[in-house]
C-alpha cells in the first residue's frame, strides 16, 4: 500500500472510532459501528430506557439523530480525504414506518453519490433481531475545507 493509501486508511480509521467513541451523542448513546468501508456503514443502537419516547419504544429524534450519524459515516467510509474532512449535514429527511419494542435497532447506511463538495447517503433501520423495517432517511453533507485539529493530506499523500 502506498503513503497516500496509507494516509487514506489512517483517516477512515480515525473517523471510525470518533464516530463511535468521539461524538457526545453516539458515546452517550451507546451506539457501536460494526462495519465502516467503501461498502457501507453497519450501527447498532442500543436499548435503553433514556433514549425512549414510551416503554420499550426509541424516541423519535434518536432514530433521526442514528440516521443522520450512520449516512454521514457512509459518506466518510469511502470518501477521499485529500477533497476536505470537515462535514455538514446539509439536509436531513426521515421516514417512519414501524416500531420494534424493546430491541436494539440495526442502522444500514451507504453512500448514494459522491459530488465535488456536496454528497448523499441513504439508511434503513431495522430491529436487531426481527429485521422488522423501522425507519429509513436520506441525509446530503458538505464536505468542504479540514476538521480542526486534521492536517490534510496532499494529493500526493504527504501531510502538509
Amino acid at each position: 500500500m502506498s503513503t497516500a493509501e496509507e494516509q487514506q486508511e489512517q483517516r477512515r480509521q480515525w473517523f471510525r472510532e470518533h464516530w463511535q467513541r468521539g461524538v457526545a451523542f453516539n458515546a452517550f448513546a451507546g451506539l457501536e459501528v460494526h462495519q465502516w468501508d467503501e461498502q457501507g456503514v453497519v450501527m447498532r443502537l442500543p436499548y435503553r430506557s433514556e433514549l425512549s419516547a414510551h416503554d420499550g419504544i426509541f424516541h423519535g429524534g434518536v432514530v433521526a439523530a442514528v440516521i443522520d450519524t450512520c449516512a454521514s459515516g457512509a459518506v466518510m467510509a469511502g470518501h477521499d480525504y485529500r477533497k476536505g474532512s470537515r462535514l455538514t449535514t446539509i439536509s436531513l429527511s426521515v421516514q417512519y414506518f414501524s416500531v420494534a419494542p424493546g430491541e436494539d435497532l440495526r442502522a444500514v447506511g451507504t453512500c448514494l453519490r459522491r459530488g465535488k463538495s456536496v454528497h448523499y447517503g441513504e439508511v434503513r433501520m431495522y430491529g436487531w433481531d426481527s429485521d422488522k423495517l423501522v425507519a429509513g432517511g436520506q441525509v446530503a453533507v458538505s464536505i468542504v475545507g479540514e476538521r480542526p485539529g486534521l492536517e490534510p493530506i496532499s494529493d500526493s499523500g504527504a501531510v502538509g
